[in-house]
């Protein structure tokens, strides 16, 4: 794998600390003690998502936390506060879920691969945040569950992201259920890629993003796309959209590089747009 380049970190900004090392973004969610997912916060996390959507220095961006919880889903004690609003709280319930619906949805627009460092707890639309990431890495301590259920308020907009990161029985599982499932049991349902010793995690996730920062960022920003788009379509609509996009990255630029570069047995030289 490649090595890590020299790091430079920014002052904390409040309820998200944003640092970048070299291609890297690494934004932290840093809302003690829960990390709850704020209007505030998450206003913070929208507005980083949208400034690193333009930025072509960067190739990868990481979602950490700090503390023992990676996040405790949306701050329930803030929505409970509105429902002494005219609506009962209708139209705050609204935004804020909506916000945080809009959030996974620029994670997986963004051209940037987005990978999601856990070490804790992830729960309800914590839960939610680590599904809508590329790539989930995660500590061996740590744990996930939408216990939605257990209060009664199903995890229905949690539940779009798990059904689409883990196997179907399983998200139903953890959704009807609201159990608790450990690490292991995360990577056999298909939410996170890797489990690692605590002391080797930002190793671990530094050294992913190294290596994916290292490929043709226009090959990644193509795939990407691609793989979302694909994956709603039934089997030969898939299939029609990808021969297409497949003939316009073989035309375009990297790949010429690229497979230039293979065939001379060099490395390739890849460009900014």
């Amino acid at each position: 794998m490649a090595d890590v380049v020299a790091f430079k970190k920014e002052e904390p900004n409040g309820l998200l600390l944003r640092e970048t090392n070299g291609p890297v973004l690494r934004l932290t969610l840093n809302n003690p003690p829960a990390n709850a997912l704020s209007i505030a916060l998450m206003q913070a996390l929208a507005a980083e998502l949208d400034a690193v959507a333009g930025a072509e220095e960067i190739k990868v961006v990481v979602i950490a936390a700090t503390g023992k919880v990676f996040s405790a889903g949306h701050d329930l004690k803030e929505m409970t506060s509105h429902r002494a609003d005219e609506d009962a709280g209708r139209a705050f319930f609204e935004s804020a879920i909506r916000l945080a619906a809009d959030i996974m949805l620029k994670i997986a627009k963004l051209p940037q691969a987005v990978i999601a460092e856990i070490d804790g707890l992830a729960t309800a639309a914590g839960c939610q945040l680590v599904a809508s990431c590329d790539l989930a890495i995660c500590t061996d301590s740590s744990t996930f569950c939408t216990p939605g259920v257990n209060i009664g308020l199903f995890c229905s907009t949690p539940m779009v992201a798990l059904s689409r990161a883990a196997h179907r029985k399983q998200a139903m599982e953890m959704l009807l259920t609201g159990e608790t499932i450990d690490a292991s049991t995360a990577k056999d349902f298909g939410l996170v890629n890797r489990i690692v010793p605590q002391q080797y995690l930002r190793q671990v996730v530094d050294k992913y993003a190294s290596v994916i920062a290292s490929k043709s960022p226009q090959a990644l920003r193509i795939g990407k796309e691609a793989f979302y788009r694909q994956a709603e379509m039934p089997l030969a609509d898939a299939y029609d959209y990808a021969v297409g996009v497949m003939v316009e990255n073989m035309l375009a630029r990297d790949a010429q590089e690229g497979i230039g570069a293979f065939i001379g047995k060099r490395m390739p030289e890849w460009k900014e747009d």
